[in-house]
């Protein structure tokens, strides 16, 4: 692994971010959307602020994001056993505040999604050649 600085991979973080954001206040009224799409997209944009400064392979980078994602998990679930509670409203909203296996299974489906898109990405980049797709 080696630190630099990925503009698209950071362009890619932002773009997510601005989609959590509308998910999290526009379409807040949609659960479904909130509750499991928001922690899919959750783990792709971990993901995306890691490849913005770290570079390293995919598959490391993706699971390092879904590990993030199921410590966030276990540390609402260590919280909720010792009575602890987060006073800030909105490290409430970004960090969840009940532990729920159902957020575990969309943190995979975010790694998942990682892969598919990168997979799909690299499909879609120009070759080293020069000659395009084909």
């Amino acid at each position: 692994m080696k630190l630099r600085f990925d503009r698209e991979a950071a362009l890619w973080a932002v773009l997510i971010f601005i989609v959590e954001v509308l998910i999290a206040t526009v379409w807040s009224h949609h659960p479904w959307l909130r509750g499991f799409v928001g922690d899919v997209l959750a783990v792709v944009w971990v993901y995306f602020l890691l490849k913005t400064v770290v570079k390293a392979g995919i598959p490391s980078l993706a699971l390092l994001a879904f590990a993030v994602g199921c410590g966030v998990e276990l540390a609402q679930y260590v919280a909720a056993v010792n009575g602890w509670h987060v006073e800030n409203r909105a490290l409430r909203i970004v960090l969840g505040s009940v532990a729920d296996w159902m957020d575990v299974l969309a943190y995979a489906c975010g790694f998942l999604g990682v892969l598919a898109l990168e997979s799909l990405l690299a499909r879609l980049a120009p070759s080293p050649s020069g000659r395009g797709l084909g």
